[in-house]
C-alpha cells in the first residue's frame, strides 16, 4: 500500500495551476490574483465627515456653549464649495459630505441644539480641530498596493477593489471540472429501479461538491458500458474541462471499461492508498488532443462515502491548486478534538478518516466529536449527519478523553 503523503504528493505534481484571465469584480469572488493592484487616487478622494452634525471652525467652539450661525447645508453627493465656513458660523452637514472650505471640525447632531427658527444652532461641547473628520487619503494613498499575487478574494477585497475605482481584476481561471458516470447498473430518472439497479448518486454529489469548492462543476452525463461511448465522453470532457473526475472501477482486479479506456487515452497511476475508506484511487492525465494540454483526471472509488472523502483528501486540494492556491492552503482546516465516544478501530496499516460530529465546548475551550453514524464505505446517512472527518491513525480503537486531528468539513 502506498503512504497518504506519497499518494497526495503525486496527486499535487500533477495538477499545474491554470490559466489566468481578467474578471469583473461580481464574478471574482474566491479566485486567486495573479497580479499587484495599486491604487490611482486617495480613497477617501477628499475629507468628509464621519457623522450627520454641522462643520464648523475649532476655534468658535472653545467657550461652548455657543450659539452659531447657520449658512448652509451640504448632502453627500455635493461638492461642498458653496458652503464656505467663516468665524461664527456653522454649515448643516450629513455623513460621508465633503467638508466645506474653512471648517476644520465637526460636532456631531447629538452635541447641538438647533434653534427655533433654523438660522442659529447652539454648540453644546468645545470640540477639537479635526473632530470627525475624515481626510483624503485616511484609508489608501494614491500608489498603494492594495492587492498582491496569491489573495484569495473575499467580499472585503472586491469592496476595496470597488472602492479604488476597478472594475475587473486578473486571477486564476477556476477550473472547469467535468464529472462523469458510467454504468449499466446506474439510472438517473427517478424511475423504478428494476432488478440489479441502483441509483446514479455519486455524481450528482461530486458536482456538488466541486461547487462547494468554488469550481465550475460540467455534468458529462452518466455513460453506459460500452468502451467507444466512454472513450468518446472522455476526450469530449478533455476539450472543455480543466480536469475530470470518474467513480468507480479502480479497484484491484476490477475489469471496468473506464479503466480499460482510461489505460489506453490516458497516463494513469492506479494506487491502493493506506487509507480507509477510499483505499483504491487513480490520478492521471489525459492529454487533449486539440492543444496537447495535459488534462488531470481523477479516477475515484465507487462506493459513495469512498468517493466524498477521496474527494476531500486528493480532488479538492488538487483542483484547489490550479485554481492558483499556495499549498499552505489545499486542504481544509484542521483542528484537535476530544473523543466523547470510543471510535472503533482496529491495527491494520492504514489511517482511518472517521465520520464525526464535531462541536466547540465553550466552558472547557476544546474541541468534541463523536461518531457520526455506522461507518461502512456505503452508509451515507452518516455522511451526511458528519461535520467533519476524524484521523485515527494506525492502531486501536480511541478511547474516551484521548485527542484526535479533525478536518473540519462546515465551519
Amino acid at each position: 500500500m502506498i503512504p497518504l503523503g506519497e499518494a497526495r504528493r503525486f496527486v499535487l505534481d500533477g495538477c499545474a495551476c491554470s490559466r489566468t484571465e481578467s474578471l469583473p469584480l461580481h464574478a471574482a469572488l474566491g479566485c486567486v490574483t495573479t497580479a499587484t493592484v495599486s491604487a490611482e487616487g486617495p480613497v477617501p478622494p477628499f475629507a468628509n465627515t464621519a457623522m450627520d452634525g454641522f462643520a464648523v471652525r475649532a476655534s468658535d467652539t472653545t467657550d461652548a456653549p455657543v450659539v452659531l450661525r447657520i449658512t448652509g447645508t451640504v448632502r453627500a453627493g455635493m461638492s461642498g464649495l458653496d458652503n464656505p465656513v467663516g468665524a461664527g458660523e456653522a454649515v448643516r452637514i450629513m455623513t460621508g459630505a465633503p467638508v466645506p472650505p474653512g471648517a476644520d471640525a465637526i460636532v456631531m447632531v447629538e452635541l447641538t441644539n438647533a434653534g427655533d427658527d433654523g438660522e442659529t444652532v447652539t454648540v453644546l461641547e468645545a470640540v477639537p480641530v479635526g473632530n470627525h473628520i475624515r481626510p483624503a487619503g485616511d484609508d489608501v494613498v494614491s500608489g498603494d498596493v492594495v492587492l498582491h499575487p496569491g489573495i484569495a478574494l473575499t467580499p472585503g477585497h472586491l469592496g476595496l477593489l470597488a472602492t479604488i475605482g476597478a472594475t475587473h481584476v486578473e486571477v486564476v481561471r477556476r477550473p472547469r471540472v467535468g464529472v462523469i458516470s458510467t454504468g449499466d447498473e446506474l439510472i438517473d430518472d427517478g424511475s423504478a429501479l428494476e432488478p440489479g439497479q441502483i441509483r446514479d448518486s455519486n455524481r450528482l454529489t461530486i458536482r456538488s461538491l466541486v461547487a462547494e469548492s468554488g469550481f465550475e462543476a460540467i455534468d458529462l452525463g452518466l455513460v453506459r458500458d460500452d468502451e467507444q461511448a466512454i472513450s468518446d465522453a472522455l476526450l469530449a470532457g478533455v476539450e472543455t474541462c480543466d480536469a475530470l473526475v470518474t467513480t468507480g472501477g479502480v479497484s484491484m482486479g476490477d475489469f471496468d471499461f473506464v479503466k480499460v479506456v482510461l489505460d489506453r487515452i490516458g497516463d494513469m497511476r492506479w494506487m491502493q492508498i493506506a487509507i480507509k475508506p477510499s483505499k483504491p484511487l487513480a490520478f492521471g492525465t489525459i492529454t487533449r488532443p486539440s492543444d496537447g494540454t495535459k488534462v488531470p483526471v481523477f479516477g475515484l472509488p465507487g462506493n459513495p462515502v469512498s468517493s466524498m472523502v477521496s474527494y476531500e483528501l486528493f480532488c479538492r486540494p488538487g483542483l484547489r491548486k490550479m485554481a492558483g492556491f499556495d499549498e499552505a492552503n489545499l486542504d481544509r482546516p484542521t483542528v484537535l478534538a476530544i473523543v466523547e465516544e470510543p471510535l472503533s478501530r482496529k491495527p491494520d496499516g492504514k489511517i482511518h478518516f472517521a465520520r464525526v460530529v464535531c462541536r466547540y465546548d465553550m466552558e472547557s475551550g476544546t474541541y468534541r466529536v463523536r461518531s457520526a453514524g455506522a461507518q461502512g464505505s456505503h452508509h451515507m446517512a452518516a455522511m451526511a449527519a458528519a461535520d467533519a472527518l476524524a484521523e485515527l491513525p494506525d492502531g486501536p480503537t480511541i478511547e474516551i478523553g484521548q485527542a484526535v486531528r479533525v478536518r473540519l468539513l462546515r465551519p
